[in-house]
């Protein structure tokens, strides 16, 4: 069965770059700050390059943005994508706005399979994948991971970690929870959000940089989409983390004791 699938891609500061907080506290000094594609997103970019490339189908790489963040689609086209959608918008979102505006992509693509990140390493929120699935009534599976298989170490490189159910109608996600991992089958179509472990992925190739130049890339401002853009969650301010202090030397383990029980108060 050919799968028709849609992955989110988000422009994310690069972990590397050193991150200063304005003065103001209104948000970070952007000067010499780099980007790149939020790590838990490229991992759903070669999955869904696996699923196509064993079951056949296309891979549409979505993102939402400036004019910059065709670079993160762009990266994703030289993965082996399909073709891009960049919703463009430049003002603050949050999940709540970001799964709206996802949910009109979706309408507009009519995937069988949504692949997110499950979440991105700038703000951590974990939400945008749960609240697309309750927007459009689509089972969901979470954190989805790969168990180990009878296939050879060089095989498993190449072979998708979630598996299409026999019918062909449904997908089988190993998800991993706080005891270890569990096995959820789902109906296609379906939100399906990716953790670390689910593979490695892929180096762009020369040819496929070149190649990605010249694919579609399709720009859809978001206020054509009907949605409210209006975040709902506001940050009204930025602070740095306090610094941490030096070390104290304690003579015995009553000293130690006593400083834990009256100063840090953690016993």
């Amino acid at each position: 069965m050919a799968l028709k699938l849609l992955v989110t891609v988000k422009r994310v500061e690069d972990p590397e770059s050193k991150i200063r907080v304005k003065p103001d506290g209104s948000g970070i000094v952007t000067d010499g700050v780099n980007y790149k594609l939020n790590p838990f997103d490229e991992i759903a970019v070669e999955e869904a390059l696996r699923l196509r490339e064993t079951h056949g189908g296309e891979v549409v790489v979505a993102s939402i943005g400036g004019e910059r963040s065709q670079t993160e689609i762009r990266a994703a086209l030289a993965m082996g994508a399909d073709r891009g959608v960049l919703v463009r918008h430049e003002g603050p979102l949050d999940p709540v706005v970001v799964s709206a505006i996802l949910a009109k992509v979706f309408e507009q693509e009519r995937p069988d399979l949504v692949l997110m990140g499950k979440q991105s390493i700038d703000d951590d929120q974990n939400q945008v994948g749960q609240w697309l699935a309750a927007r459009l009534g689509l089972p969901q599976a979470t954190f989805a991971s790969k168990k180990e298989s009878l296939e050879s170490e060089a095989e498993q490189k190449k072979l998708p970690g979630l598996r299409l159910a026999a019918s062909g109608t449904a997908l089988q996600v190993v998800r991993e929870v706080d005891g270890g991992v569990e096995t959820l089958e789902v109906d296609l179509p379906a939100v399906v959000t990716v953790d670390l472990r689910l593979n490695k992925p892929r180096f762009a190739s020369l040819p496929g940089i070149m190649k990605a130049k010249k694919k579609e890339l399709k720009d859809v401002p978001a206020a054509s989409l009907g949605v409210d853009l209006t975040p709902r969650v506001v940050v009204r301010k930025l602070s740095e983390p306090p610094r941490r202090q030096g070390g104290v030397k304690v003579a015995d383990v009553e000293e130690l004791w006593k400083r834990l029980h009256e100063e840090a108060k953690v016993l």
